[in-house]
């Protein structure tokens, strides 16, 4: 009997992904780890009370769903709530589970992105055809609302402003509270009405605790020794891609990061060779935007070189971009662990 050799692995270097504005919209659904995510299914860490105080805001919040449907008549109104619910923590806290929990129970049209998604959008379909898309939707989900340039911030802002006076209800998520966007990343007070009008919209839920992906784990990226990764490499199952750190990097400079979501499609396993510390910041943050991918599709990595858990330098740490590259290198360790086990 014939052995079949497994096909030797891809490189995200030789993927030109492309990515429509009705592609995009078709993205615009929780991530796959989160298809099932239910408000009963969040398990609030009872040393954190703010876990349960968050899981009681977003249950007040979908209230206003079911309230509305007694009819003008009826006794049951809406809960007085601002449009909009912002769910402010640490990455690790169950944020995101929340988020998309909170989408499932939404009636009607609704829509669930990641703040580069939306920009993307307006950028592929132009502003005027994204607000006519969106409006009346029952609620639009923001993921990782994160503003890292005032073009943005005022795209951002604007848009919101226009789904809110169509009705639409609006939640988000951040490891920054709305009324400190921007701050740290550039010094623009021209932008500073637009971030405090932003945050108007939003009831602000700080919610704290222990990164859960690390209770389970040591706590370090996994790195391979180069005969170790040969191995892991040879024997993984599905779709795997092999490349050099470098030139993943050089890769992502090429690509949109809203498409990054289509580089690591149907992949299940991605391999890099000779991982370093960052000098660029430029390519750090783009690094963190292709891990957010990389998490959201549940991506196992296999890496050799520095762990990933040492890649940002002190004075990136020490940055207004530290709380971005502290949530990368949380989910680093878990998809390296999970590769590894």
């Amino acid at each position: 009997m014939t052995s079949v050799s497994p096909p030797s692995p891809g490189a995200l270097a030789d993927r030109s992904p492309t990515l429509s504005g009705e592609q995009i919209v078709a993205h615009l659904v929780p991530p796959r780890q989160f298809e099932s995510a239910t408000l009963d299914s969040y398990r609030p860490d009872r040393d954190h009370p703010s876990q349960g105080a968050a899981l009681a805001a977003i249950r007040n919040f979908a209230a206003g769903w079911t309230a509305r449907k007694g009819g003008f008549f009826s006794r049951s109104k809406a809960p007085e709530t601002k449009p909009g619910i912002y769910l402010d923590g640490g990455f690790g806290v169950g944020k995101t589970h929340l988020l998309a929990a909170l989408w499932h129970t939404a009636p009607g049209r609704k829509y669930f992105g990641t703040f580069i998604e939306y920009t993307a959008l307006v950028g592929a379909l132009g502003y005027a055809q994204t607000v006519k898309l969106l409006k009346g939707a029952t609620l639009v989900c923001i993921d990782e609302f994160e503003l890292d340039d005032p073009g943005d911030t005022r795209l951002m802002s604007r848009l919101l402003s226009d789904l809110v006076a169509s009705g639409s209800r609006l939640a988000a998520t951040s490891n920054t509270p709305p009324n400190a966007l921007g701050e740290g990343r550039f010094a623009a007070q021209d932008f500073l009405r637009e971030i405090d009008a932003l945050a108007a919209r939003f009831e602000i839920v700080r919610i704290d605790g222990l990164d859960y992906r690390r209770r389970d784990i040591e706590g370090h990226a996994v790195a391979l020794l180069p005969e170790e990764f040969d191995a892991a490499i040879a024997s993984a199952e599905g779709v795997v891609t092999l490349d050099e750190f470098d030139a993943v990097l050089a890769q992502l400079s090429k690509v949109h990061p809203s498409r990054y979501v289509r580089l690591v499609e149907g992949i299940d396993t991605v391999g890099i060779r000779d991982v370093h510390p960052f000098v660029n910041q430029t390519d750090a943050l783009r690094f963190v935007a292709f891990v957010d991918r990389l998490y959201d599709a549940q991506v196992r990595v296999l890496a050799t070189g520095t762990p990933f858990d040492q890649v940002f330098p002190a004075e990136m740490l020490s940055g207004g971009y530290r709380k971005k590259y502290l949530r990368a290198t949380s989910r680093l360790i878990a998809l390296t662990t999970a590769a590894a086990l």
